[in-house]
């Protein structure tokens, strides 16, 4: 039995699930912090599997393999401390050289961030057709897969979370917001006006973005999204057909396998 732990590091916050036996035991969403040390992933770790409880059946030695998506190249040398340290050995890192079985059609195939081919290869995975995957993250990104499984490209735009502190260092009377949906898009208060912005102002981006992709392919192309704000813009659009929160985590454990 292999019992697998997936990272994938992003700007904003790491996320990590442990799989046995190719099921999704737990996962979980952490802060990204590049000077973070191997044994304090070791400690971190430890403390979130424990927190579980017995009924999880994960054991903290139990982990024998270990795969890494990183945006963030300083923290990869701790992680990988970690695994050689904690788990037996180096985890696999998605990078060049690494087989995904999906073509990037790329100008440079090098410039495409880890977790964009990630979540690319769960999508197509998942869907089985031509698809776009739209990411909520530090930056929001869309990428286009087509119907033979090659990865074509896409589209990177500020995320809503730089947007909204954006607003809140450069405009001196708006203050900092939670990212909520407000109700109505004519607001009558500053924060459910900064709120509607974003939160409808992003929707409405993302629809006109999956539009205007879909009007220069030639072949349906069904829209999934993820990332951590993807329940809350999802709603509000009419493109996204499903958002899945966990298609990075589900995209590692494949390419771990057709690497393995």
């Amino acid at each position: 039995m292999t019992v697998l732990l997936a990272v994938d590091v992003g700007n904003t916050n790491t996320v990590l699930g442990v799989f046995r036996d190719d099921v999704l035991a737990a996962s979980w969403r952490i802060q990204t912090v590049a000077e973070r040390t191997s044994d304090e992933y070791a400690v971190l770790l430890k403390t979130l599997l424990d927190m579980e409880g017995p009924a999880s059946s994960l054991a903290w030695n139990s982990i024998d393999a270990g795969i890494i998506s990183s945006v963030v190249p300083p923290a990869v040398f701790s992680l990988q401390r970690f695994f050689k340290h904690y788990c037996g050995g180096a985890a696999l890192l998605v990078g060049p050289g690494i087989k995904t079985g999906m073509p990037i059609l790329y100008e440079n195939p090098r410039e495409v961030g880890a977790d964009r081919i990630v979540n690319s290869v769960a999508a197509f995975e998942q869907l089985k057709s031509g698809c776009i995957v739209v990411d909520f993250g530090t930056a929001t990104t869309w990428d286009v897969v087509n119907p033979k499984g090659e990865y074509l490209g896409g589209v990177i735009a500020p995320g809503i979370q730089i947007s909204a502190e954006a607003l809140y260092e450069h405009a001196a009377k708006l203050p900092r917001v939670e990212l909520a949906r407000p109700g109505k898009v004519v607001a009558r208060n500053t924060v459910a006006s900064m709120q509607a912005g974003l939160v409808y102002g992003y929707a409405g981006m993302v629809d006109a973005l999956v539009d205007r992709i879909r009007a220069e392919i030639d072949w349906p192309a069904r829209c999934i999204a993820t990332g951590g704000l993807a329940a809350l813009i999802a709603t509000e659009t009419r493109t996204i057909e499903s958002t899945d929160d966990l298609l990075t985590l589900k995209g590692l454990q494949i390419l771990y396998h057709r690497n393995a």
